[in-house]
């Protein structure tokens, strides 16, 4: 275990929400896989420097698109030269780096036990042609797991539009897509919403202790808010789709 990763293990009880529910989820999923393998290969598509895989106890290959100029850069999605230096010096469970477009995709097919896929969907303008792809690079008996933001509560309009966001999808259409091409899909609500989401997710600094006890604290209300609430279509941040092959 890196510095890195025993930074995040250590941390980990205290973060948002939404992390805690992915990566235990995940966990979950690589457990009860009837996978031989000593370690299942996944393929985080649109990982970055995500932090949904740290230490997750699997063979992790990161895909994402090349960064460019633009929106791209200005929200720091894709992958640049220098998270491409670091990233494996910070990961001890990283295989590979594949820096590609999955729409686009040059993987074998049947490459990989798993995908996980967080909050990247509702980037990408060719949805059909993303997901086919991501079914293609899992092998029989796999699973694929994407997040993204609830459409039937958050709406990607107005002034508080993001502008890298193509669509935010209802329970239904995303259910509807991951079926084209997976024999099983659950698609759920996941993460109560409001001040406590909102404060949690604030950078936390030791500069700033009063801030950083708020956003802990608002951390461990909101898991408890977040509880039972797969079906709840007001309120809820996040829609997790789990697609088994």
């Amino acid at each position: 275990m890196t510095n890195y990763e025993f930074m995040r293990w250590a941390t980990f009880s205290i973060m948002p929400t939404h992390l805690v529910t992915v990566r235990n989820d995940i966990k979950r999923l690589i457990k009860s896989s009837k996978s031989n393998k000593s370690k299942m290969s996944v393929l985080d598509v649109g990982g970055r420097k995500s932090p949904y895989t740290i230490n997750i106890p699997a063979n992790i290959t990161l895909l994402d698109v090349p960064q460019e100029s633009g929106t791209r850069e200005e929200l720091n999605l894709g992958f640049t030269k220098n998270i491409l230096k670091t990233i494996q010096k910070k990961r001890s469970n990283i295989k590979d780096l594949v820096v590609q477009d999955m729409t686009e995709s040059t993987l074998e097919d049947a490459s990989y036990d798993a995908v996980v896929c967080i909050e990247v969907i509702e980037h990408v303008e060719k949805d059909d042609i993303f997901v086919k792809n991501i079914s293609k690079a899992i092998d029989k008996g796999g699973w694929a797991y994407f997040t993204t933001p609830n459409g039937d509560f958050i709406k990607n309009e107005g002034p508080d539009k993001n502008p890298d966001h193509v669509r935010h999808y209802t329970r239904q259409e995303l259910q509807t897509l991951l079926e084209k091409y997976f024999d099983s899909v659950d698609v759920h609500y996941a993460v109560k919403t409001g001040k406590y989401r909102v404060q949690g997710l604030k950078s936390y600094s030791l500069k700033n202790p009063i801030g950083l006890i708020k956003s802990v604290f608002s951390n461990i209300i909101n898991r408890f808010q977040s509880k039972n609430s797969a079906n709840s279509k007001v309120n809820t941040a996040h829609l997790i789709g789990i697609a088994y092959k």
